[in-house]
């Protein structure tokens, strides 16, 4: 296969899979941590608005979910590019923290957990993945 095609599909695939793990876990942890009473998790201005009734507890899997979707999605991307596998899988790091930055703009959170989010979940996830991908023969 072209190498410039198998690294366009590599993209695609790792911001694909990388999204898939990401719902999977919200919508898991949805279901073992439910969220406060009245609080519609499907609608943003209801998790703005409710973001005070949220506890530590409520943060586990939303975390979760961005780092291992991001790990996911770089592993996949790492592993199906021609070339430059570290380039991909930081590439797939950089556009989820684009995302994870879109979301706290868009609904905010405590301080603490956007640290820890833009700091843990996106490009250390898209380092280790582009690692283990150029240890790979």
């Amino acid at each position: 296969m072209n190498p410039i095609v198998r690294n366009i599909l590599a993209v695609f695939a790792g911001i694909i899979t990388g999204s898939i793990v990401n719902m999977g876990l919200v919508i898991l942890g949805g279901n073992v941590i439910p969220p406060p009473d009245g609080v519609d998790v499907s609608n943003s201005e209801s998790l703005k608005a409710s973001m005070h009734l949220f506890e530590f507890r409520h943060f586990i899997f939303p975390f979760l979910a961005h780092a291992l979707g991001t790990l996911a999605g770089a592993l996949i991307a790492g592993v199906t590019a021609a070339n430059n596998k570290m380039w991909f899988a930081m590439g797939i790091g950089i556009f989820f923290l684009v995302g994870g930055i879109a979301n706290i703009w868009m609904i905010g959170g405590p301080i603490w957990f956007t640290v820890l989010d833009l700091l843990l979940a996106y490009l250390p996830m898209g380092w280790i993945a582009g690692r283990i991908v150029s240890k790979r023969k």
